[in-house]
């Protein structure tokens, strides 16, 4: 029986040969290009955004804005592309029913996927940060960055932390690639899984606005979104980071363990 690493490779074989896996890369890596360019065509800077007086002063400014930009819609959308599309796809075109007659474990299948999609993220955010920081260091410099505590920090710690920021992001996004691949096994369609996840977070963002309830909003999912600023305050906030470790995991975990087992009892007859 093939081992987890070989299922794994076949998923990423599989991913590569897509086309909406460079779909949404591509818009990963387009986003920080055409702010650098806006950038460089105008005179103002986006005020009203964290970091934001600072684009022209340190290219380090470029990425936490385009994550405060990219937050609610672009990253999750990115994500759940693939996640909810995982498994649909292959309902759809038919081959999830050879897939799971073969010798392999359907765990191992299951768990594979899971990978396949958190590595899809991780990618994503890699080419956003890089393509951000590449191109804010060459419209700004490489200069010290001035963190949201007003403190100013060195170049080079001030990268450290973009990169500590881009793991704690990828914690709220792994949530949604979660409830993606769960809804991508439970209705075989991936526009409906994709559709879904995006409105399962638009629901979740509306209940902090509704009277009464923005208490729930430290516990909400697109909350989490903005965990990662802890990391660009002096000292460092660790607490909206920790909370969204666990709040993640209670959005995450239950959806992967549904998804797993409704993957366990798929019908393979009715494939």
């Amino acid at each position: 029986m093939p081992a987890l690493r070989t299922v794994y490779g076949w998923e990423l074989r599989k991913l590569v040969a897509q086309k909406r896996t460079y779909l949404g890369l591509g818009a990963a890596a387009l986003v920080p290009v055409i702010f650098v360019v806006a950038l460089g065509l105008q005179s103002g800077q986006p005020e009203d955004v964290p970091f934001g007086r600072y684009v022209r002063q340190s290219g380090l400014a470029i990425p936490p804005v385009i994550l405060i930009f990219g937050s609610y819609w672009l990253f999750p959308l990115i994500t759940a592309l693939v996640s909810g599309d995982i498994v649909a796809a292959e309902d759809h075109n038919g081959t999830l029913k050879t897939i799971l007659t073969r010798s392999v474990g359907r765990g191992r299948i299951f768990a594979a996927k899971v990978l396949a999609s958190l590595t899809y993220a991780v990618v994503a955010l890699l080419v956003m940060g890089l393509t951000a920081v590449v191109g804010g260091v060459i419209a700004s410099g490489f200069h010290p960055l001035v963190t949201l505590s007003g403190t100013t920090v060195s170049a080079g710690r001030a990268l450290l932390l973009i990169g500590a920021s881009l793991f704690v992001y990828l914690l709220p996004l792994a949530a949604v690639a979660a409830i993606a691949l769960l809804l991508s096994t439970i209705t075989h369609n991936s526009a409906a899984a994709v559709v879904g996840a995006l409105m399962i977070s638009l629901l979740l963002q509306l209940v902090t606005i509704i009277p009464g309830l923005g208490a729930l909003g430290p516990y909400l999912l697109p909350t989490q979104f903005n965990a990662w600023q802890g990391f660009l305050r002096t000292p460092a906030d660790w607490a909206p980071v920790l909370r969204a470790a666990w709040v993640c995991a209670l959005y995450a975990v239950p959806c992967l363990g549904a998804a797993y087992l409704n993957f366990l009892r798929r019908d393979v007859a009715g494939g």
